[in-house]
């Protein structure tokens, strides 16, 4: 019998980390650049749902931002490899997507912007990376694989599918599924309805992102802690027993340092059926959480 068209392999293409991670690193800061927008130009949302871009037929983007009587939308287009520019008053600009540094993707970005007669000031500093270095110095990151990046957007559309399937069982507050720039991870996130004991230490960005009780679950590339692509999936708090339930499937694992359960894309990847499998993880990691945390569930879940 055929795979479903969801589970074919050319919709969970391999993406080893190390087979793009120039491009990964370079595209990151661009991201962080052109998402930093949209955080300056929209007002704050619980746990900060203002910031994040969105998975589209053609790549990410920021959907609609409001600028005085005017507005205007910013997206990846990963097919033509370009940043787009549409305004709601018909202008529409286009920078390319190619081998460039960081530092003259910003002079570009920026010039396009004001280009449309649209003023924004960003904060210059990436966020959620070592080392940072301010976009406009960034001379380090240059790269620019367009045919890992088309793989790396192939993943988060069958991803996003995945996940908003796994949203649409949840009657709860539930957030969109939605990419965060910061962190370069897609997610979703399931409430309990209450709120959290506060974190001790926890800076201003923290306590708002877990100012209640939350199980979430995302994809993201690789990064410190796990050396490849992979999904993970935590609750916060975390109840007592979490790290020694046994989420599924089988190649799933509890990581202490993170305090996360992660799969590995791979696993997923080589499954008779990636979409099973994924949807598996994510039920099995809620459950998990949810039940061990005392969540009202028969009032949450359809």
């Amino acid at each position: 019998m055929p795979r479903p068209v969801a589970d074919q392999p050319e919709c969970w293409p391999a993406l080893p980390l190390d087979s793009w991670k120039d491009t990964y690193a370079t595209l990151h800061m661009w991201l962080q650049i052109v998402g930093k927008v949209r955080l300056r130009l929209t007002p704050l949302v619980n746990h900060w749902w203002n910031v994040p871009l969105y998975v589209t037929a053609r790549g990410l983007t920021t959907t609609r931002i409001p600028y005085g009587e005017r507005a205007f939308e910013l997206w990846f287009d990963f097919i033509r490899h370009q940043l787009v520019l549409e305004t709601n008053d018909g202008i529409v600009k286009t920078l390319p997507l190619a081998p460039k540094s960081v530092a003259e993707f910003y002079r570009e970005f920026m010039a396009m912007l004001r280009s449309a007669e649209i003023e924004v000031k960003i904060w210059r500093m990436p966020v959620e990376i070592p080392n940072p270095i301010p976009f406009d110095e960034d001379r380090v990151h240059a790269s620019y694989d367009p045919v890992a990046v088309e793989k790396f957007w192939r993943i988060l559309l069958s991803v996003d599918a995945v996940f908003t399937q796994f949203r649409a069982g949840f009657i709860g507050k539930s957030s969109p599924v939605h990419f965060f720039w910061g962190s370069f991870d897609l997610a979703v996130s399931r409430f309990s309805g209450r709120r959290a004991p506060e974190r001790a230490g926890a800076d201003a960005v923290t306590r708002e992102a877990y100012s209640h009780e939350v199980s979430s679950v995302g994809f993201w590339p690789g990064s410190v802690g796990v050396k490849d692509a992979a999904f993970y999936s935590y609750t916060s708090p975390e109840p007592q027993g979490f790290k020694e339930a046994q989420a599924q499937p089988n190649a799933a694992y509890y990581d202490k340092q993170l305090g996360e359960f992660i799969l590995m894309y791979e696993d997923v990847g080589q499954a008779e059926s990636p979409t099973a499998s994924l949807l598996e993880f994510c039920q099995s990691a809620y459950e998990a959480g949810a039940g061990l945390g005392n969540w009202d569930r028969e009032a949450l879940e359809r």
